[in-house]
């Protein structure tokens, strides 16, 4: 999981709003315009939190986050430490390689190489709506080497020869989020050699034909987050959505329903053409909105089940907005399940495992410490950051026990081949199951209390 980079500039100008447009909201009663804006609001939400990370890693050649553009794999291998502050909850198991792929020229070809079966890789595949609509991995695919081909909405054709599988996206903008296991410092060769083999190229470059013509150059408009929550969300949604056609059938009503207010495919967009009592009733529909985001979000303690596919998260957008801001990129429950504790450094804990409760996973599980409120890596004497079955020296009982001491000061030296250090305040205690059982999906596992030392 992920969060989202923090843009700080105005959007642009050139957002109009189309006089056909704006008759028809005018003709639209206040109440009715307000919710359409509130459900336009929640619909956008998910994709204007994304569009702030991906705009940033493929546009802003300034930033920290900038992966060269469209369309190459930019790998980070190292393990992170509390000096990473670019993203917050950190995953400490997986180094990450993020790619942003332009799809509207033709459709992108991946290759992946065989790994070792003790080799945990998943290629996490995001359109703009943040659903996972692809999933190539040991998991999904196996430990083999091949090809797989990624197509927007308007390809047609024929599998080709030479790719095992074709993943087709509902956006013309895709992107992969990419965790390869790090067993170790030790371990970081290893996957800079299987991150090195993680191949990108255009289709026609993989079947040695002719390019087609480029599509066309795309005006990114600067993200302001205080404008996202106005009415001029409606700006950075038509911006979005001319990547998103044809619709999905499920959405070809709503997105209907949003043209009253303006909404369209790169339809432009300017607030000071709309009638003040237009724009009263979207603000009213938008902050709505934001209200049943945040109602929701309050009472969401788990992110599993707030990322997936659109088969499993259908047309529940409050669902996505919550995953979005909780986390962006989450994982699909198949793939990785996620709990944890708050805790309290200062007052030791732990964490009591039996041999038939042990975390139910086909790949490997850890547990990592965060500092509140920031979310960084906690630093600490020992530098360790996370604990977990690959842990090196744990120790588990005779019985097949295990138990993780959760605590500020060194519980022992007998026991610090559990410790797992915590700032003496407020902490947050994150678990990661890769490959999770059925019982850990349908929660017929859990994880056992923290509980104060004895």
């Amino acid at each position: 999981m992920v969060s989202r980079h923090i843009a700080t500039a105005v959007i642009g100008s050139a957002l109009l709003l189309t006089p056909g447009a704006a008759a028809q909201a005018q003709t639209t009663s206040p109440s009715e315009i307000q919710a359409i804006a509130k459900d336009a609001y929640v619909y956008s939400y998910a994709m204007m939190e994304s569009y702030q990370t991906w705009r940033t890693q493929v546009v802003d050649k300034s930033a920290n986050g900038y992966v060269g553009g469209f369309n190459v794999f930019r790998h980070y291998s190292e393990p992170f430490t509390p000096d990473n502050k670019d993203i917050v909850t950190p995953n400490n198991d997986t180094p990450y390689s993020w790619a942003w792929l332009d799809l509207r020229a033709e459709p992108m070809v991946v290759s992946v190489p065989t790994v070792p079966k003790d080799r945990y890789y998943v290629m996490q595949w995001i359109d703009l709506f943040t659903q996972n609509f692809a999933y190539i991995g040991v998991r999904s695919t196996g430990f083999g080497a091949g090809s797989y081909m990624i197509a927007g909405p308007k390809w047609r054709g024929q599998k080709p020869d030479g790719i095992r599988d074709v993943f087709k996206a509902e956006t013309e903008i895709v992107g992969t989020l990419t965790r390869t296991a790090l067993q170790g410092p030790e371990d970081v060769p290893n996957v800079k050699a299987i991150q090195a083999q993680y191949k990108l190229q255009p289709l026609s470059s993989f079947l040695k034909q002719p390019p087609p013509p480029a599509a066309p150059a795309i005006e990114f408009p600067p993200y302001d987050k205080a404008k996202a929550r106005t009415h001029d969300f409606i700006g950075y949604l038509n911006f979005l959505l001319q990547f998103a056609e044809p619709p999905v059938p499920s959405e070809a009503a709503i997105r209907k329903r949003f043209e009253t207010i303006g909404i369209g495919p790169g339809k432009p967009w300017d607030a000071s053409k709309v009638d003040p009592a237009t724009l009263a009733a979207i603000d009213a529909g938008v902050k709505e909105g934001q209200a049943e985001i945040d109602a929701l979000a309050a009472k969401t303690f788990s992110t599993n089940g707030l990322f997936g596919s659109r088969a499993q998260l259908k047309t529940n957008y409050l669902q996505r907005d919550v995953g979005a801001m909780k986390g962006l990129y989450g994982n699909s429950l198949e793939e990785a399940w996620y709990g944890g504790y708050v805790c309290d450094g200062s007052k030791p804990s732990i964490v009591h495992f039996t041999k038939a409760n042990l975390p139910p996973a086909k790949f490997f599980w850890s547990m990592t410490m965060y500092t509140i409120p920031d979310r960084f890596l906690y630093a600490n004497p020992i530098n360790r950051y996370s604990i977990g079955d690959r842990t090196k020296g744990l120790q588990y009982g005779k019985d097949g026990s295990l138990t993780i001491y959760v605590s500020n000061a060194s519980p022992g030296k007998d026991k610090e081949s559990n410790w797992l250090p915590a700032p003496a305040a407020k902490c947050s205690l994150v678990a990661r199951v890769y490959g999770p059982s059925k019982a850990a999906m349908t929660g017929a596992w859990k994880l056992p209390p923290l509980e104060a030392e004895k």
